[in-house]
């Protein structure tokens, strides 16, 4: 792989989304960050909550006067102006809110106003490049970059392109995410769906969740810990499909298809269905807040740090070699 060339990269929206993403990007060599938001206090916010972000950082140095140095050196610029932020820009990404409306007439907006070579991410949660495109003129510059949350930590990068997005945009959304040193590891998806692949699966599994929690089978905490104390550990070592194929052992995932297609049909046929939205079926939510709010509370900056050293613990652990030969089943 080339060495990285150097990147300027405008960031559109800066909550906790965008805030996560300019530490990843300020984590790079070679990277010149250029931020926008709407908000009125956007420079005060920016310097007291950037900093938890900036993991390349010691801890000595997450406070304000990071930011300062940041600034004064050119590598982090913060704009008053959606026109003079894009101007210099190599890559745009927005983490504005999940607004369709919002997104087309953004992209439409920063099209007029950024180089004609600069590359388009959206970290979108769910809508799709070929919506958020419709007013713009040249179709092939946007795409999908989804992080799974947080992206200065969490590994995932769903790239997820349009069915106009240019494949010379795709690899090179793909070679970015994919330098030599970095931990992150982008996948992209070979068409679009609602949810992209990440939140399918979160979404399926929290969906069954809330049924079992309305129906009375188990507590909201008590359901944590079964997910922690058995698929979390496995799923993060192997995933789903090499988890089923060491679990059936010589066979592999077509033995345990066999052995357990009775069980497992069983169970398909009988999963929960619960709705979100409306009046209909929406009586597990005061459960499910109520039994949630009771087992955690409202969790402290002390604690959301932890959880966040732990996750960057497990991230280290699943790329650890253990000195064992590798074989197929």
């Amino acid at each position: 792989m080339s060495a990285p060339s150097p990147q300027r990269i405008t960031l559109i929206g800066l909550g906790t989304i965008g805030m996560s993403m300019a530490g990843l990007h300020l984590s790079r060599d070679h990277t010149i960050i250029d931020v926008f938001d709407t908000r009125p206090d956007f420079e005060d916010y920016l310097f007291k909550t950037l900093p938890n972000f900036l993991t390349h950082q010691s801890p000595s140095s997450s406070s304000p006067s990071v930011i300062s140095s940041l600034v004064s050196s050119g590598r982090l610029n913060i704009h008053k102006t959606l026109e003079t932020a894009c101007a210099s820009a190599t890559i745009v990404q927005e983490q504005g809110p999940e607004n369709l409306p919002f997104k087309q007439s953004l992209w439409a907006k920063v099209e007029s106003l950024a180089p004609v070579t600069a590359h388009f991410w959206t970290s979108t949660s769910g809508i799709a490049a070929s919506a958020q495109q419709q007013d713009m003129h040249d179709k092939t510059r946007l795409l999908v970059v989804h992080p799974f949350n947080p992206p200065h930590i969490m590994p995932l990068l769903e790239i997820v392109p349009s069915p106009t997005t240019s494949p010379s945009r795709v690899e090179f959304a793909r070679e970015y995410f994919s330098l030599p040193g970095s931990r992150h590891r982008p996948v992209v998806l070979q068409k679009e769906i609602p949810g992209f692949v990440g939140n399918r699966l979160a979404f399926a599994l929290l969906r069954e969740a809330c049924y079992l929690v309305q129906e009375d089978v188990v507590s909201a905490k008590d359901l944590d810990t079964i997910l922690m104390a058995s698929l979390g550990p496995r799923w993060a070592g192997n995933g789903v499909f090499e988890s089923y194929q060491q679990g059936g052992g010589e066979g592999g995932i077509q033995a345990f298809l066999q052995k357990l297609g009775g069980t497992m049909q069983e169970v398909w046929d009988g999963l929960g269905k619960v709705n979100v939205l409306g009046d209909e079926g929406t009586q597990w939510k005061d459960k499910v807040i109520s039994q949630t709010n009771d087992a955690y509370g409202n969790l402290t900056v002390g604690q959301v740090r932890e959880k966040e050293e732990r996750l960057k613990e497990f991230v280290r652990i699943q790329t650890k070699k253990y000195g064992h030969v590798e074989s197929k089943l």
